[in-house]
């Protein structure tokens, strides 16, 4: 694990964004493509922001959420509304976005699908992941429903829990989908997150979820 601390969160925006779009503009100049994996929550918008105006060739990027509420995409708490309104705007706009949610359907039903789908996107060329206080990365939460299967080894590329703790359930890329991306960013401000860090690092991931992914990541940091 790789840790770069910044001096505030508006220098941790623009110093993040220029690292994910710099790794972008490689992926691209030595593939047709790059999938580009996001998180929802209110820690990267401001990368977002400062990555959407970015002169890169978005049409060739696929954009899609690290998890997903199971709510439509124009509800308040739309991991993919705040993608669209924070990341897909200006240049980025160009970008192709893959949803992980399903009009109609149950999660359960929805997965076997997306994680089809899925597949053709793996390896994630660039993943950026952010961490709760409680240790959950994606929607991968310590002790919900769905977390074991989650984890393994052979699990499909997504997964749905049901965290007691959250008014909806959830459909996330599983452990072996975010571990396996190409290249690994964790973004988390406060020193709150960064004691849940390092506590992480001591426990299993049952308990600790983003210790499963900590392998060969860059940790971007800021009081």
């Amino acid at each position: 694990m790789n840790l770069i601390e910044y001096s505030d969160e508006d220098m941790l925006a623009i110093g993040l964004a220029n690292v994910l779009v710099g790794q972008l503009e490689n992926t691209l100049f030595n593939n047709e493509r790059a999938s580009f994996a996001v998180p929802g929550g209110t820690t990267p918008g401001p990368v977002f922001d400062a990555m959407s105006g970015v002169n890169l060739d978005w049409s060739r990027v696929h954009v899609l959420p690290t998890d997903e509420r199971w709510v439509p995409e124009d509800h308040d708490r739309s991991n993919a509304r705040l993608i669209r309104s924070r990341l897909l705007t200006d240049r980025a706009a160009g970008a192709r976005f893959i949803s992980l949610y399903r009009e109609g359907v149950t999660p359960e039903m929805a997965a076997l699908v997306i994680a089809e789908e899925l597949e053709a996107e793996l390896p994630i060329s660039v993943l950026l992941l952010g961490m709760g206080g409680d240790m959950h990365t994606a929607s991968l939460f310590p002790g919900a429903p769905g977390l074991l299967e989650a984890l393994a080894g052979d699990a499909p590329a997504v997964a749905v829990l049901r965290p007691e703790t959250q008014p909806e359930p959830r459909i996330s890329l599983t452990a072996r989908a975010l571990e396996g991306a190409m290249s690994k960013h964790l973004v988390i401000t406060g020193a709150a997150k960064r004691e849940a860090l390092e506590r992480a690092m001591r426990l299993p991931p049952e308990e600790a979820p983003v210790q499963a992914v900590l392998g060969d990541i860059t940790v971007h940091w800021a009081e």
